[in-house]
């Protein structure tokens, strides 16, 4: 039975010893370590900020008084100017006197109608009619709000507090709407709120961006993702992010090909930081290969023979041994 246990065990070391010869043939095999060839091309460093558009200015249109609607002059999108005429109403008591005039004919109300003279629906400021909140004959109080206007469309972006020592008023950004993701558009900062909101114990800013152009697509409360620049550069010697480690100096390093083929460390010095790519300042050119790491590069350990010690505890004490004994020593102690 001894002899029978004492052959299962060595075949169990044995093929935990080709596991671990395969698995550190795999390790350092190419099978698992992808090279990349560094390349020349433009990197963007920046602060990536989600936001929306929205009005630089908004101003709500509300009824004079209380009435009625009795004509509506322009729709959303149409372009107005302070004190224009946007639409016409009549005030309750005109209401009344006019619906009893044309029960009477339609003389008498023609008279009713050019002797009580309606109340006109002003634009107070110039630019775009974003909303239109009422329509023909609908009833209103004082104050209703009847259309709104917005003098220009701006971009919005939500800073974290982290990043926003980062920006700067006159900053070139770079603005996408997730309804139109293939489209981007340019722009500025061109104000830094002074105060931030607290959302879930995350504090933020609002950072407003001025849109060289305003597409005709822009529409108010759009989402928008924004890239706001800090550095830019043409034309540099750019790697895959994941092939450049930091060492426990804080030194940068990658893997590149040995002269014996075997994965050798080379200090690098970067520069911009894009996340997906780095540049590299000194240390490569383009067209050398290098290394994608996973995981941090570890030579392959001791010899096979440190195998034999499987099972064996700190110290030399076998595995199932301690203050009990082992389980054999138990087992004939416990009896038959």
């Amino acid at each position: 039975m001894k002899s029978k246990i004492a052959i299962v065990v060595i075949l169990a070391l044995g093929a935990a010893a080709a596991g671990v010869v395969v698995l550190r043939k795999k390790a350092n095999g190419k099978d698992q370590m992808k090279t990349v060839t560094v390349e020349s091309g433009p990197i963007v460093e920046a602060v990536d900020a989600t936001g929306g558009v929205e009005p630089l200015n908004r101003v709500e249109v509300r009824a004079p008084i209380g009435g009625r609607i009795d004509q509506l002059l322009v729709e959303e999108g149409a372009k107005v100017t302070a004190g224009q005429i946007v639409g016409w109403m009549s005030s309750t008591d005109r209401v009344a006197v006019l619906d009893a005039a044309q029960a009477k004919g339609k003389e008498e109300f023609q008279r009713w109608q050019d002797a009580y003279k309606p109340t006109p629906i002003v634009a107070p400021i110039s630019g775009d009619i974003i909303l239109r909140n009422v329509v023909v004959g609908e009833q209103v109080s004082s104050g209703g709000v009847l259309y709104a206007v917005s003098d220009k469309l701006i971009v919005n972006a939500s800073v974290d507090e982290s990043e926003i020592g980062k920006v700067k008023v006159g900053m070139p950004a770079e603005v996408t709407l997730d309804s139109y993701p293939d489209k981007t558009i340019a722009g500025r900062v061109f104000r830094i709120l002074f105060e931030g909101k607290n959302v879930s114990n995350v504090i933020t800013y609002m950072v407003k961006i001025d849109p060289s152009r305003i597409p005709p697509y822009f529409r108010s409360q759009m989402t928008a993702n924004i890239k706001l620049i800090i550095r830019r550069k043409t034309d540099a010697v750019l790697v895959l992010s994941t092939a450049v480690k930091e060492n426990r100096e804080g030194e940068k390093t990658v893997l590149i090909p040995g002269p014996d083929g075997k994965p050798e460390r080379k200090p690098v010095k970067v520069g911009l930081e894009s996340g997906e790519m780095t540049e590299i300042v000194s240390g490569l050119r383009p067209g050398d290969l290098v290394y994608l790491q996973s995981k941090r590069y570890t030579p392959q350990a001791g010899p096979l023979s440190s195998l034999l010690s499987f099972g064996r505890r700190p110290g030399g004490s076998q595995s199932g041994q301690g203050q009990g004994g082992t389980n054999a020593q138990r087992r004939r102690s416990a009896g038959p």
